[in-house]
């Protein structure tokens, strides 16, 4: 009677923490994430608080991605580039700067106040004619937080971050802090704003996931990879542990690649996939999401697949 009744006692353990784990994974990750690359970047000025808020009114968008640097005053700017490109930017002075210009302008060596004073959303993007041209600044992170999830609250609902870390070893305090410090510096925003659960860190730089992995394992993270990459199994064993999503270039993606990945329990999300033809061979292949510079693309995937 006694061996029965552990017996029953550890089924419903078994059966409770299967129910939690579970929902933990479904209610913390999207079904189909579908991300607003930057903001969207082909309709709006990228990384912007405008291009966000503007990414959430579309059908099918559940998830903004983002990239992170660091300016001087070590505040988290938003920014993809870790100077002023010279593709998006207008000078204090009303002046564009060339290529050479652009790469003396980091961030890193630059305090908040004075970035803030550059345009990025003037200047027609040559690769973007879709763009809608605004005044507008890099903004810090924690001010596009404080409108994204208002926004998102207004629509009675939940929206997921992909936030990259911005770093290389070659760039480590010129244009960016050491990785145990960048990441100090995101994590604390995170944890006040209350979104680590909805938020995914992805990086081609290892070292700061890394350093995720050991001082805050509550945080999911992605392996960003490129064209050249090698396999995603060694790939993972470079990294040092299994990480939540494997994000490789979409031209790479294969079968056997999403195989690997989902037997080890990896979603795997591509990057950066423009035409809706693509979107839809790739959601048919089995990924896990989708980041498009043109989110307005996402609202012809099946209502279905998506979990808001």
């Amino acid at each position: 009677m006694m061996i029965s009744t552990l017996k029953q006692a550890i089924l419903i353990t078994i059966g409770t923490l299967f129910c939690l784990l579970s929902y933990s994974q479904t209610s913390t990750f999207p079904q189909l994430s579908m991300e607003a690359h930057r903001g969207g970047r082909g309709l709006f000025p990228e990384n912007t608080i405008e291009a966000m808020k503007f990414a959430l009114e579309l059908p099918g968008t559940n998830t903004l991605e983002m990239d992170l640097c660091i300016s001087k005053d070590k505040k988290v700017v938003v920014s993809h580039d870790v100077y002023f490109h010279q593709n998006i930017t207008t000078t204090p002075q009303g002046k564009y700067l060339t290529a050479e210009e652009a790469k003396t302008h980091l961030l890193y060596q630059m305090n908040y106040d004075s970035i803030r004073k550059y345009d990025v959303g003037l200047k027609p993007h040559p690769d973007y004619p879709k763009q809608q041209r605004f005044a507008t600044v890099k903004p810090l992170l924690e001010d596009l937080l404080n409108e994204t999830e208002k926004t998102a609250d207004k629509q009675g609902r939940k929206i997921y971050y992909n936030m990259e870390i911005k770093s290389r070893k070659a760039g480590d305090e010129k244009e960016h802090p050491v990785p145990e410090e960048f990441v100090d510096l995101v994590y604390k925003i995170l944890k006040e704003k209350g979104i680590v659960s909805r938020t995914v860190i992805q990086s081609f730089d290892m070292r700061p996931l890394q350093v995720l992995h050991r001082k805050y394992p509550e945080v999911k993270l992605s392996l960003l990879t490129g064209k050249n990459a090698v396999s995603p199994q060694q790939m993972i064993n470079r990294l040092g542990f299994t990480p939540a999503v494997y994000s490789p270039e979409y031209h790479t993606v294969s079968a056997e690649m999403i195989a690997f990945c989902h037997e080890r329990n990896i979603k795997v999300l591509p990057w950066t996939v423009n035409t809706k033809e693509e979107i839809d061979q790739l959601i048919s292949l089995g990924v896990d999401g989708i980041i498009s510079d043109y989110p307005d693309l996402f609202k012809d995937v099946s209502r279905k697949t998506i979990n808001k």
